[in-house]
């Protein structure tokens, strides 16, 4: 018995934008949301891999901070409190989400120098 010929054994199987790319994130669901979002009047075919590709790396990168949080805490799921903690202490992460109030996330802990006690200045000046 031969095997059939016909449309399916000639054909590749096809292969997502996603795949192509590499990519986590969902290339054409992104380029649905920017045709109907109204941004412009045309989308090219990469603008979507590109803003796919970004949005990738950024949440990988918050990800990975707010794990590292969340270890530093002996805590082994992610809570907003490591969100925010993770933000706050990466320079480029907080300049980017300066305006983003994160939701639970509290505040970093800090005390003014200030209201610290004074250090005493040791035994000599104690004698005198």
């Amino acid at each position: 018995m031969a095997p059939k010929e016909g449309k399916s054994s000639s054909r590749k199987a096809s292969m997502s934008r996603t795949k192509k790319a590499g990519l986590q994130f969902p290339v054409g669901r992104i380029h649905r949301h920017l045709k109907s979002g109204g941004y412009a009047d045309r989308i090219g075919a990469g603008a979507p891999v590109y803003l796919a590709a970004v949005m990738e790396y950024l949440t990988a990168e918050v990800l990975e901070l707010a794990g590292n949080a969340a270890r530093d805490n002996k805590k082994t799921r992610i809570i907003p409190r490591h969100v925010q903690l993770a933000v706050r202490n990466d320079e480029e992460l907080n300049k980017l989400l300066s305006g983003v109030t994160i939701a639970a996330g509290g505040v970093l802990p800090n005390i003014h120098a200030v209201l610290m006690p004074k250090k005493k200045a040791g035994k000599e000046s104690q004698e005198l």
